[in-house]
């Protein structure tokens, strides 16, 4: 899971014993954590005067700096470690790529769609703001949940590739057709939204572009100088913690910006979660079940399915406050988001290699101690 110094399998460790004993302090611990910073920013957001505005003050595009650093932080590691010699495996692999393309481009919007009418029929804004989210791919801590999953990095990277180009060319289009064209055919009341495509350009190239020539040019520099052993062995354990810190630094900056939106509200913050819920399990359990029929392998499915269930809810913020304002039900439901998918996401790992072990027996790809080691052992055999 985590790449910390010394905190791989720990020595003399029964890999029958229970789950908690086989994992790292680190790791152990991870959704403690997680929650601690949930609570960290919603603290200082609330007890801070004036915290959120001064976050606030500096952007990129339109994505606060502490954020847009948490991201970048939290990605370059993930991405340092992708092979990118291998990436031809992947993107041979049609079986994955048609499914990865289906799942997110057809039905995840679509979804999202239905439960947002089916479980908002009332709340007109906070409808609009989850289709929204549900357009909105994700390109950024999908890497983060793959790898504690253990999944196939270099799948992810092509995947999330792929998604960010389907982003740029498809968000606006999409989000015409299921504000306006369906609802149209369907009934049901309409949305008029007009969407800067040079934010979502600006957003795919600074949140993936930048980690992405980052990690690339580590691993190729650093194996050319010291070789791909080194730096797997070295390199890439230093650099590992730096993600969970980046995730957790992004939690908090996260929360502090929108705390007020968040406890100040809690019956709507109630509504807005419980699609989302939905909307999580029946993309992730949904992709898990068919890389499992498409006979994937566990690590190749666990990216399917994490890639599927994960929303970039930055880019869905950014786009309901450029479009509807800040204050607006639109961009609350997109805050509300990273409330739901941070912990539920979390959830979704351990549900991931407790699958792994019960569905997956013979599948080499399956972790051997539930802590990812660096290099990872199913590559170095060969496998995805």
């Amino acid at each position: 899971m985590s790449d910390s110094v010394g905190e791989t399998a720990r020595s003399g460790t029964d890999l029958d014993a229970p789950v908690l004993q086989r994992l790292s302090t680190l790791d152990r611990f991870l959704p403690v954590w997680i929650i601690a910073a949930m609570v960290a920013g919603l603290l200082l957001g609330r007890l801070i005067p004036g915290l959120d505005d001064a976050l606030d003050a500096v952007k990129v595009g339109d994505v606060s700096l502490p954020i847009a650093i948490g991201l970048l932080l939290m990605m370059y590691p993930v991405l340092a470690k992708v092979r990118y010699s291998e990436l031809d495996r992947v993107t041979g692999d049609r079986k994955l790529l048609v499914a990865s393309l289906v799942l997110n481009w057809l039905i995840g919007p679509a979804l999202m769609f239905a439960l947002a009418w089916l479980l908002l029929p009332d709340l007109p804004e906070y409808r609009t703001g989850l289709i929204i989210v549900g357009l909105a791919r994700c390109i950024a801590m999908v890497l983060i949940w793959n790898d504690l999953s253990c999944g196939d990095r270099e799948a992810a990277a092509v995947l999330v590739a792929i998604n960010s180009v389907f982003q740029i060319l498809a968000f606006a289009a999409l989000g015409w057709f299921y504000l306006q064209v369906l609802p149209g055919w369907l009934g049901l009341s309409t949305t008029s939204a007009d969407f800067s495509v040079w934010a979502i350009v600006l957003s795919v190239l600074v949140f993936l572009g930048i980690p992405l020539v980052a990690g690339f040019l580590t691993r190729t520099l650093g194996e050319r100088t010291r070789g791909r052993d080194y730096y797997e062995g070295q390199v890439l354990p230093k650099l590992g913690p730096i993600a969970l810190y980046g995730l957790l630094f992004t939690i908090v900056m996260l929360f502090a910006l929108q705390g007020d939106a968040l406890t100040s509200q809690p019956w709507d913050v109630a509504r807005i979660a419980l699609p989302l819920l939905a909307y999580f399990a029946i993309m992730f359990g949904g992709s898990f079940v068919l890389g499992m029929r498409l006979r994937l392998g566990y690590a190749t499915t666990a990216t399917l399915a994490f890639t599927a269930a994960g929303n970039n809810f930055e880019l869905a913020i950014a786009v309901a406050i450029g479009t509807f304002g800040v204050t607006s039900g639109q961009a609350l439901a997109g805050v509300v988001g990273p409330l739901i998918e941070v912990p539920v996401l979390v959830a979704l790992v351990y549900v991931a290699l407790w699958a792994a072990r019960r569905y997956f027996p013979d599948d080499s790809t399956v972790p051997t101690t539930w802590v990812e080691l660096s290099p990872r052992k199913g590559l170095e055999e060969g496998s995805p």
